[in-house]
Formats: structure tokens, sequence, C-alpha cells
């Protein structure tokens, strides 16, 4: 059997963990090429106007992904943390695919909660079913799979740089070079080091979400806050750049309260859609190198 993995959202982070699960049951992987302006056509042509650009982009990899393989994985992922879930378009992001592709195969979406190993074992076991009745098959599998996971580590930290900036957002604007346009290999290539959300200790983001009058809903939310309101207050980067899908309700929020937080520290937002351009991407980077340089 031939499973399909679309090469969108939070692929990024958790894919070793979804091809090990499937693999290990039996099946052919199959996934999705690399974000490109195909898939990003192919996206806009299916996927509602209002929605993001990173969930047009997954319509875009699922409609080109699904003549190739007889079973495709969409994950409904609600939670990976205690008290804390996705973004709510991961909720309802399996009905909006299969109401707006047609000529779906077969499709994986029950509801992911990974925020303990019994929770996700439980969305392993349903998962499984489609590929095998076998339940040590599937539990050895899921084993597997956790272990290729924990092996994996995401995050960018770049070494002997003069100025570095804290880059921050959602995974998918981070890790899809297409969506974010290169940013790093850019910032790079001007003198600029970049570091993730990954690099930082836990705890010191948890210290800084605890000021908060609410704990954070999103786990998004709670990641980004604490990752940039430390960075910025403590001076371990020169500046912070926040990539944000435009029309991003999560995005909307957490923007005023980092920015109620940290004052004057240099701060830039770059807003994406499918209409935004590189060059003027690339503009408003190097104004804003510019202006860390200055600063130094």
């Amino acid at each position: 059997m031939k499973v399909g993995i679309p090469k969108g959202l939070l692929y990024y982070k958790y894919h070793p963990f979804l091809q090990t699960f499937f693999s290990e049951l039996g099946a052919e992987i199959i996934t999705s090429t690399d974000t490109n302006k195909r898939v990003l056509d192919e996206g806009v042509k299916y996927c509602v106007d209002e929605a993001c650009l990173p969930i047009k982009i997954f319509h875009g990899h699922v409609s080109l992904l699904k003549n190739k393989c007889d079973v495709i994985v969409i994950p409904r992922i609600m939670q990976i943390r205690s008290r804390e879930y996705i973004c709510p378009k991961f909720c309802g992001l399996p009905e909006m695919v299969l109401s707006s592709i047609p000529d779906m195969p077969q499709a994986i979406i029950e509801p992911i909660y990974a925020s303990s190993e019994e929770e996700l074992y439980d969305w392993a076991q349903k998962a499984g079913k489609t590929i095998t009745k076998n339940r040590n098959v599937i539990k050895n599998a899921f084993h597997k799979a956790i272990d290729e996971q924990q092996k994996y580590k995401t995050g960018i930290k770049n070494e002997n740089y003069n100025l570095n900036v804290a880059l921050a957002g959602h995974p998918y604007n981070i890790y899809d070079e297409f969506i974010n346009m290169n940013i790093v290999k850019k910032l790079n290539k001007l003198g600029v080091g970049v570091v993730t959300e990954e690099y930082m200790e836990d705890e010191l983001i948890d210290s800084r979400v605890k000021t908060l009058y609410k704990r954070p809903f999103w786990t998004f939310a709670r990641n980004t806050y604490g990752f940039t309101v430390e960075s910025s207050l403590e001076k371990k980067v020169n500046g912070i750049i926040y990539i944000s899908s435009f029309a991003c309700g999560i995005d909307s929020v957490i923007v005023e309260l980092i920015k109620d937080k940290i004052g004057d520290f240099p701060f830039m937002i770059l807003k994406v859609d499918e209409h935004t351009g590189e060059a003027g991407l690339e503009t408003r980077v190097e104004a804003f190198v510019d202006m860390l340089e200055r600063s130094c």
C-alpha cells in the first residue's frame, strides 16, 4: 500500500515519526515535492480565499500527491503540550481538504493528541489499522517511530556572526524555504546569524510566559512569546524577525503582546501571503540589517 504524506505544515518537525511509523507497518511512503510555485498555484485553486498561506500550500501538496497514493495522511494535530492546543485551522484541516479537492483517496484523519505517549499511541492504533490489523506490528512501529523522532533535531543556530537575530514564527513559516524565500540564507549572506526557539531552554520560555496575565491557549503563541521576550530582554540577539502569515489570528494577538513587552528593541514583522514578492522582502531585510549595524 502506498501512503502519501504531504510536505506541508508541521511535516518539517514531525516527518521522522510519520514516515517511520507507516514504513514499519509495511507501507511504501510517497511524499510530495518541496514547496514550489506549482504547489502554491494548486493550493490557491482549491483552498478558500480566507485561509492563510501555509494552509493554501498544504492543499497544493495534497492535490499534487493524491493520485500517487492509495491512502493520504492529513494530520489533524490537536495538541502537543498539556493544556495547550494547535492553531484552530488544524482542527478542521481534513474537512477543508476533503470538501475542496475532488477525487481524493482514502484519508487518515484521526485527531492527534501528542502531549503524552499514551495519547499518541491511541492515534497510532486507529491510524495503523488502515494498513494492518496486527496489533503487535502497530505497537512495534509506534515505538520505532518515537525513537526516530527523538533522534531528530530541528532548529537553527548560526555561529561566528557579529550580528544575530532571533527568527520567530510558526515552524512551517521558518522551515519552508519557499514561504520565507530563503530568509536564513539571505541573512547569512548579509553577515547576520540566525537562532530559533529550539535553542532556548524550555524553562526560560516558561518563565517569560508566566508573566502574562493569562496562560496562552495556543502552543505556538506560548513558544514565540517566551522565546522573543527572553531573547530581547537578556540581549541574546541584536534584533528579532517575526515571519507571520497574512490573516493569522494567533499572530495578530501575540505580536502585540511582544511589542508591548520589548519596547524599542529592534523588531521586524514580515507578513507573507501568495502575493508577497521576493524583491520587496529582500529590501526590507537589508534595511533592517543596516539599522542593526548602525546601532551596534
